[in-house]
């Protein structure tokens, strides 16, 4: 080969050559990139396992809060001089979860929390009576008795416990009220209170059971 024809070859080497060299940078971009890749995936799937690890820690009773008269801080909300609520009561709610109410989560004759987790707390901010019982302002829990046809209704003063220890010495009233069984099912415990013409009941719910307590002011 000449040194005119070598010379004519020089570009098409010089092209090879460059292009082989960008060939070989783009290799390891593509394993860096693919490395990169599985690097995010496992970051994704660490987030996401910690993500469910603490959505499993989250109550599967939530906590409620009722008042009467019903939406009283939105009340207050619109007039800032609406005087002092009834009374309040703060649960938690069990649910059913395809189980049996009776006697796979309560049984008769065995008290009962009213509600899940920590003592249902009920408040009155006034004196009221209940079933001709006399109840001075102030915070209890609220705890129950389950009979087939009534339940008993406890009053404590035992505040800030644990729902499933009852300390029967601190029981400051007990109200017997009947229960009724064809109601529609209620998947959650539900307490709400309904306005009467002498004031307002205590409506609890669950699956097809239902009491009220009457209370009066």
């Amino acid at each position: 080969m000449n040194y005119k024809t070598k010379f004519a070859l020089l570009p098409l080497l010089i092209v090879f050559v460059t292009l082989a060299c960008k060939e070989k940078q783009k290799t390891p971009t593509i394993v860096d990139n693919a490395a990169q890749q599985q690097r995010d995936s496992l970051a994704i799937d660490s987030s996401l396992a910690a993500l469910n690890a603490n959505n499993n820690t989250i109550d599967k009773s939530p906590m409620d809060m009722i008042y009467f008269p019903v939406d009283y801080p939105k009340i207050k909300m619109a007039n800032g001089t609406i005087a002092s609520p009834v009374t309040r009561v703060i649960y938690s709610r069990p649910h059913l979860a395809k189980r049996h109410l009776f006697h796979d989560l309560l049984k008769y004759e065995e008290p009962w929390r009213l509600g899940a987790n920590e003592s249902t707390e009920i408040d009155f901010y006034k004196a009221v009576t209940i079933q001709g019982k006399k109840i001075t302002p102030g915070r209890y829990i609220l705890y129950c008795i389950p009979h087939p046809e009534t339940w008993t209704i406890i009053l404590n003063s035992n505040i800030d416990s644990w729902g499933l220890l009852q300390d029967t010495k601190k029981d400051v009233q007990r109200f017997e009220v009947p229960i009724t069984t064809n109601n529609p099912t209620q998947e959650y415990f539900t307490m709400q209170f309904k306005k009467m013409d002498t004031g307002a009941n205590l409506e609890m719910s669950w699956d097809n059971v239902a009491a009220e307590l009457p209370i009066q002011f």
